[in-house]
């Protein structure tokens, strides 16, 4: 397996769909439903978030064949391809639709290659807004820009990085209780929250804005994410030596045999001083 060819490949096409966001960004599109899980967000989707699909698999299409990897997309049906294979690229191609119908920084393109035993080896993220790129592959490290990346902690405060704000989310005082539990552990003043991104950017504000953390409590509704929202910021994470586990520090399960949401067990990705 090559994977720095397949990398540089998974770079190429997580810009190609960075250009077809770019080309509609100020410009009111039309909102569909789809079938999802109980949040909104999982259950919006645009002709953009199509088009960046078409960009990535006319990238990634031939690696397919010449690699023998199957390709699990959440604008394409689940073919189960994943559990058979050696290794799948997962991908969101515009993750964060609706802080991008809002235009409202937050959105971008995920590109994962990830191992049958839900080992990530490739993990690309485009942040259209700013055209920044983050990206690593295992065991040679995590790079933002090219350059390889050095996280730095520069607040007295935990941020606390979510989707929806803490007063919306159910079990908030369970989560405000954890979260204090980290402030007095680091001795840090308090807590700063940042909400609204999609999935995959909150796992990148996370490692910019430490010390931080996002987190989501097991539940039995179907939802929490899925496996495109935290396949390639974990991988980041990975290289970073940094925790990207489900909520009781276990492995991700990312590739489970029984859908593709993460709800069953939950996330917790952090950014904290050791």
């Amino acid at each position: 397996m090559d994977l720095t060819r397949l990398t540089n490949i998974a770079i190429k096409a997580a810009i190609s769909a960075g250009k077809v966001i770019r080309q509609y960004m100020d410009d009111d599109v039309l909102v569909e439903k789809k079938k999802g899980g109980t949040s909104q967000a999982s259950q919006v989707v645009t002709a953009v978030d199509r088009a960046c699909e078409t960009a990535i698999f006319s990238q990634l299409a031939p690696t397919c064949a010449e690699f023998d990897l199957a390709l699990l997309s959440e604008e394409t049906e689940d073919d189960g391809s994943r559990l058979e294979k050696d290794f799948f690229w997962c991908i969101d191609p515009m993750d964060g639709t609706l802080p991008f119908i809002h235009k409202q920084p937050g959105f971008s393109v995920s590109i994962a290659l990830v191992a049958k035993d839900g080992t990530p080896f490739i993990g690309v993220v485009l942040d259209p807004s700013t055209d920044t790129l983050y990206h690593a592959s295992k065991g040679k490290g995590a790079f933002k820009n090219g350059s390889p990346w050095k996280i730095r902690y520069t607040n007295d405060h935990l941020t606390y990085v979510t989707d929806k704000k803490l007063t919306d989310t159910p079990n908030a005082a369970e989560i405000e209780s954890l979260l204090m539990e980290k402030v007095e552990k680091l001795g840090l003043n308090g807590i700063k929250e940042i909400a609204g991104a999609g999935s995959v950017f909150n796992g990148i504000l996370v490692l910019e804005n430490g010390p931080a953390c996002m987190l989501k409590l097991p539940k039995k509704e179907n939802g929490g994410g899925s496996i495109w929202d935290f396949a390639a910021t974990a991988c980041i994470y990975q290289e970073l030596g940094l925790p990207a586990t489900n909520f009781a520090g276990g492995r991700l399960d990312l590739n489970r045999k029984d859908g593709t949401f993460m709800n069953h067990q939950g996330v917790f990705f952090a950014n904290l001083m050791t």
